[in-house]
């Protein structure tokens, strides 16, 4: 088995310890620098990643092979990757970048197998008469339609 696949196999044994943390990405570059995004249903601390760390490193020989290692949570202003992810942050507001272009900006209000539903207000003409009225507007985006979502975080 090559060093790319035994990593894969520890990660992959490790996380089925924690249930509640899945992979966002693993790159391992020709150097053998191993670095792990993880994120979690709920959250991730440092000793998760201490732990998945340690499960990797444990099992591998330094002698045989000379790597390093990284493991780190997805950091807040981190893109969105997995449908998985979206789950946690429900009522939050996002930032949806479509494959066309279009952007989007509202509270996530569904999360569902293949697409997600965002909810904002906006000001409209009014139908009949002077001024403008708010209006709630809702969006359906299949999760293939995405090019990028972020979290937006107010201060």
């Amino acid at each position: 088995m090559n060093f790319n696949n035994r990593v894969e196999a520890l990660l992959t044994s490790a996380l089925e310890e924690y249930p509640k943390i899945f992979l966002v990405e693993l790159k391992i570059s020709a150097d053998k620098s191993i670095r792990v995004i993880l994120d979690g249903d709920e959250e991730v601390n440092v000793k998760d990643c201490i732990n998945i760390s340690r499960a990797i490193e444990g099992s591998l020989d330094r002698e045989e092979e000379d790597f390093s290692i990284e493991v780190a949570s997805a950091g807040v202003g981190s893109p969105l990757k997995l449908p998985r992810q979206y789950s946690k942050n429900l009522g939050r507001k996002l930032e949806v970048l479509s494959n066309e272009g279009l952007k989007y900006e509202g509270a996530l209000k569904k999360v569902e197998e293949d697409g997600i539903e965002l909810e904002w207000k906006q000001r409209e003409p009014k139908p009949i008469g002077k001024g403008k009225i708010t209006v709630t507007k809702n969006k359906t985006i299949l999760f293939d339609e995405i090019s990028q979502t972020k979290v937006l975080i107010k201060f």
